[in-house]
């Protein structure tokens, strides 16, 4: 028996595999990467050695308003570690400086105060002036101009108004920007939920290089890096973890030249060969990327690309905060015919992109090709009427793969960690 070790909220779940029926266990470089500076050093030597700018001290020198951008609750940011260093670096060249901490909600729910202090530390959060964006508050956007695919660019005005604009931010795989990080602070981090609904459209989702990995040619990649010029992202901190939540990478300086950079390495520590099999096991890489279905979305298109057409996913993620997305859930329930589903999808013109709308559409194009047994802690009802099954552990799972496809010896391939992975 092949013992493994799933990420499933701030814990574990292990199982175990008979070793004839385990094909692969993919694994990531980046799993077993060995950082030869602290975390802390790190960071500080990318955001002292910046790549295609003057240092960040420098920049700050004669700028009144300075906004820093900082992801949400819903990403592993180590921001304790480099929000300090980013504040510090500015006030040794303006000491004066009238800065805020500008919260990258996207369309997401509001960060809470005691997330914010989770997530900065006490000090910050008490002495820090931090907004947190919400992208249907009219009083708070400003229009500047349009997406190269013809949307409109409208921005948080705390951003657009600034003299400085710096970002924090991880990079990691993904599903389709290709990979996180740098641009996405803006869009759709700050950005309207009209911008971001125009980016996120069934069109764009659907091109074959709107995928992990893909940068080039990516067309969602390219409005949101014209976003980041346009809004005048200046200087960006950009860390690379493993799955400890760890920095082991990071890259600091201009927004497109200092992100390429981050994943060039990324991309050569994540990459694996596929395996495919008719049932392939993943997760969403454990808290905080599991906390609700919508999110774990992501770590199934890794078993996606390695599962056979007609096959089974397991997905286990936490969902202790249940669905996720209130229109990506109703879509579900109401309509029962994923064919049905695709095609209103691919109907949709972009100005009509509705919430959720690209995870749903995502989704479904798993549910076309394989069945998704789901384990988790939310209800089993609800996740029912997200098409999928659901299973209180993984030997219960693969039970009900084994009925599913009608035998009891299908080949298995396993990612431990569906989020950190490229599967080529």
């Amino acid at each position: 028996m092949q013992k493994i070790k799933l990420p499933y909220g701030k814990g574990y779940i292990e199982s175990e595999i008979p070793e004839e029926r385990l094909n692969a266990v993919l694994v990531p470089e980046l799993h077993h990467y060995k950082a030869e500076l602290s975390q802390e050093e790190i960071v500080k030597k990318a955001v002292e050695n910046p790549i295609g700018t003057p240092a960040l001290r420098e920049m700050a020198k004669g700028k009144n308003k300075i906004a820093i951008i900082a992801s949400d609750h819903t990403r592993p940011v180590p921001s304790r570690i480099i929000m300090p260093l980013i504040l510090s670096e500015i006030r040794k060249g303006n000491p004066d400086a009238d800065i805020t901490i500008l919260i990258s909600t996207g369309c997401h729910r509001g960060t809470t105060a005691a997330e914010l202090e989770e997530k900065f530390g006490q000090e910050i959060t008490a002495k820090e002036k931090i907004h947190v964006h919400d992208c249907d508050d009219k009083s708070m956007l400003v229009n500047i101009g349009l997406l190269p695919s013809g949307g409109e660019l409208i921005i948080n005005k705390i951003a657009a108004e600034a003299d400085l604009l710096v970002s924090e931010g991880f990079i990691e795989p993904h599903f389709f920007a290709g990979f996180s990080g740098d641009r996405k602070s803006v869009l759709p981090g700050i950005a309207s939920r009209k911008t971001v609904m125009y980016n996120h459209n069934s069109q764009f989702i659907d091109d074959a290089k709107s995928r992990t990995g893909v940068l080039e040619g990516n067309p969602i990649h390219k409005d949101m890096l014209h976003a980041a010029r346009a809004v005048g992202l200046d200087f960006i901190v950009n860390v690379i973890i493993n799955s400890d939540k760890e920095v082991i990478y990071a890259v600091a300086g201009d927004c497109e030249l200092a992100h390429m950079e981050g994943c060039r390495f990324l991309k050569n520590q994540c990459r694996v060969d596929r395996a495919m099999s008719d049932i392939v096991i993943s997760t969403n890489g454990g808290y905080p990327l599991d906390q609700n279905i919508y999110q774990a979305v992501k770590g199934m298109t890794a078993a996606e690309a390695t599962v056979n057409e007609g096959g089974v996913i397991i997905m286990a993620a936490k969902s202790n905060d249940g669905h996720g997305g209130e229109e990506f859930f109703r879509t579900f329930k109401e309509e029962k015919n994923i064919n049905k589903l695709m095609d209103r999808f691919l109907a949709t013109p972009r100005e009509e992109t509705i919430a959720d709308q690209w995870q749903s559409q995502i989704f479904a194009r798993i549910l076309k090709k394989a069945a998704v047994v789901y384990i988790s802690d939310a209800p089993e009802e609800m996740v029912r009427d997200l098409h999928m099954i659901p299973a209180q552990s993984v030997a219960e799972a693969i039970a009900k793969a084994d009925v599913i496809l009608g035998r009891k010896d299908s080949k298995i391939t396993v990612i431990p960690d569906g989020v950190s992975v490229i599967v080529e």
